[in-house]
């Protein structure tokens, strides 16, 4: 399955260090030859200052307790460079460690300054070695130490651009020590930053777009409300289009998120026809599993997608985590997305004929006949099915099932206040975009 693997293409739009649980992944996976993950790794290291992690993989890959001696001057030179920046930085950071003193902050930035300046003699050169010394902090990988000092330091930063860093950090940070509820707060400030901020150009807006959206997938498979907030950000008309133009291997987790989610059925029939359009940049037997059953309605070839699609989620880093390691208390994504793809293709299906043939249906399903059966009968029993099952002929025979008009309307309705809603903010933001110039 590693012809599935997202890894090089989902890299180069993660901080370095978020590459790591990645890899850690593959290698627990071993979808990959052992010594490759291991250099991967050691190339990844060779421009943070983890270098005590780099020495312990070069010994694991060589089997040598010797390492190179660019690594011992290294270390010298990373914990020299570290003495130094906590000299600087110290002024500070003894201030934002007395709560009393710390009680003199207020909320205008530039009040603090000044009375940081007068009263305590720190000034810009400490602010900004308390930057240094966080940024330096992240690449030892003291996550917890970093965020804390990134944290402080936007509170007193007057530069947008710097600020805007220092959020990025931050978030990283928050996703390394798996502090989802944190990292979810900040993940917001961002996209609030990022829709709002005037860039010097549209492609470092669509880039920071991208970039979001791929550091998002960390928290949203981890976070209790994420699938649905998934939908709520990549389904948003600004980030599809990013998607579809610059990151297509995204659409993975849409479609992921669109299967196990039900109560996104409305927005899943548009995102249906954007897999439809995307195929030719990018498939895989998620998004191909999607264009079987509602677009070609080929339900053979869903069943052979199905199986595909077990293998793909069960080796991908986001979606293929064990089960013990989940924060869900429900059934595992790969088994709720398997349930959900039959009920994809058994409702379709149906759709089309009025009497279906069980042992046709449980093929179609990928299950045996008892199985198939006993899965309609639950399906009808809880109200998810309006048919029944001639035991006589082996059947099922739907029953007509007639739209009900105000439920049409109602639907329609919301529809029409959806494309209401994405015209005036667009009228809204062509407005905007002609008052700066």
């Amino acid at each position: 399955m590693a012809e599935y693997d997202l890894t090089p293409r989902m890299a180069p739009n993660l901080d370095r260090h978020l590459v790591f649980p990645l890899l850690e992944f593959l290698q627990e996976r071993q979808l990959y030859d052992d010594n490759h993950i291991l250099k991967a790794k050691i190339d990844l290291l060779n421009n943070t200052n983890m270098v005590d992690y780099a020495m312990d993989i070069h010994k694991t890959l060589y089997q040598t307790e010797d390492v190179p001696q660019d690594m011992v001057e290294r270390r010298v030179d990373v914990v020299a460079r570290l003495k130094s920046l906590e000299d600087a930085a110290a002024p500070l950071v003894a201030f934002l460690q007395n709560p009393a003193a710390v009680q003199e902050l207020r909320a205008d930035k530039h009040y603090n300054l000044q009375m940081l300046n007068d009263k305590y003699q720190i000034g810009p050169a400490q602010i900004e070695a308390l930057y240094q010394y966080a940024k330096f902090q992240f690449e030892c990988g003291n996550y917890s130490g970093a965020a804390d000092y990134l944290y402080q330091y936007r509170a007193l930063c007057t530069n947008s651009e710097r600020s805007l860093s220092a959020l990025w950090g931050k978030l990283a940070a928050e996703v390394l020590m798996q502090n989802w509820d944190i990292a979810l707060e900040e993940l917001n400030r961002l996209k609030e930053i990022i829709d709002s901020k005037n860039f010097s150009s549209p492609i470092n807006q669509v880039q920071s777009r991208i970039w979001l959206m791929h550091w998002s997938l960390f928290i949203f498979f981890n976070h209790d409300n994420g699938r649905t907030q998934i939908i709520d950000l990549f389904n948003q008309d600004k980030y599809l289009n990013a998607i579809q133009t610059s990151a297509p291997h995204l659409l993975r987790y849409l479609a992921t998120a669109f299967i196990v989610n039900k109560r996104r059925r409305p927005q899943f029939k548009d995102f249906i026809k954007v897999i439809q359009q995307e195929q030719h940049s990018y498939k895989d037997p998620i998004t191909e599993f999607l264009a079987c059953v509602y677009v070609n309605y080929d339900f053979d070839g869903a069943q052979k997608k199905m199986r595909e699609c077990e293998e793909v989620i069960l080796n991908d880093p986001f979606l293929g985590k064990r089960v013990e390691e989940s924060n869900f208390s429900t059934v595992p994504l790969r088994d709720e997305f398997l349930e959900n793809a039959r009920l994809f293709i058994f409702e379709t299906y149906c759709r089309i004929h009025q009497r279906i043939d069980m042992g046709v249906l449980a093929e179609k399903l990928n299950l045996n006949y008892e199985e198939a059966e006993r899965w309609i009968v639950n399906l009808i029993r809880g109200s998810k099915l309006d048919a029944k099952i001639d035991s006589e002929t082996g059947t099922v025979i739907m029953e007509p099932n007639h739209p009900n008009v105000y439920e049409q309307l109602i639907d329609h309705t919301k529809a029409l206040n959806g494309r209401t809603y994405k015209l005036v903010t667009q009228l809204l933001e062509h407005g905007q975009a002609q008052a700066a110039r």
